[in-house]
């Protein structure tokens, strides 16, 4: 059998307010396979978004350990953890993050700039995503003149400008109207199979999480299949 993209193993997430302590999970194992697309759903306030901040190398676990294809991301160094994360995991979240003073093409250049790219390299690989969420038109609108749903596909340019191996998502549509949502469902979808992705989806809307290749609920601590 071959060897899980992601795989993590026994963790634990806690948090200490003075003598107490908040056990928002503990001892979670599971794996993802190279090009599933996995749900994870479950009530507020389960821990969901914070499972998926480690999965993504943005947090870390109180115990355990998360491996990139064998590879634990413990080990890697402050530097080397934001270039593992600006190369090889591409994020979407429930707020844009967009940085309104910025037009779409600047902020889905943003991760190239940062990676070293010149600026005209970067120019031409973002428009090549925007042109791929169908926004090539409104490249040069800054940010607050798109609607939700458009500021939307441009975060999702944004995260695959990197061509990432990995997409994590956070409620990627739960700002969002039902006909917008499932149009950037349905586009989520469609880059999950061109790009060849292995996706790690959060969402509270069952109809969209059974679209998915397979569903996990994070329940009172623990993880199952739904």
């Amino acid at each position: 059998m071959p060897e899980p993209y992601i795989s993590a193993r026994n963790l634990t997430k806690a948090y200490r307010s003075g003598a107490a302590e908040l056990v928002v999970f503990s001892n979670l194992s599971f794996d993802v396979e190279r090009g599933e697309m996995l749900a994870l759903v479950g009530e507020s306030g389960a821990g969901k978004s914070t499972l998926l901040h480690l999965l993504g190398g943005l947090d870390t676990p109180s115990s355990g350990e998360i491996y990139y294809g064998g590879r634990p991301i413990s080990g890697l160094s402050g530097p080397e953890q934001a270039d593992f994360r600006n190369r090889g995991i591409g994020f979407v979240w429930q707020v844009h993050y967009l940085l309104p003073e910025f037009t779409a093409l600047e902020n889905v250049m943003m991760p190239l700039l940062i990676r070293g790219w010149g600026r005209a390299r970067a120019a031409s690989e973002s428009l090549a995503r925007l042109d791929e969420v169908g926004l090539r038109a409104r490249a040069p609108h800054r940010a607050g003149e798109l609607s939700g749903g458009e500021q939307q596909r441009v975060v999702l340019a944004r995260a695959l400008v990197g061509k990432p191996s990995v997409l994590l998502a956070d409620e990627p549509t739960g700002n969002l109207d039902f006909r917008t949502a499932d149009a950037v469902f349905g586009l989520l979808e469609e880059l999950h199979r061109s790009h060849r992705l292995t996706s790690v989806f959060v969402t509270h809307n069952l109809t969209f999480a059974r679209r998915c290749s397979r569903i996990l609920s994070l329940e009172n601590g623990g993880l199952g299949a739904a």
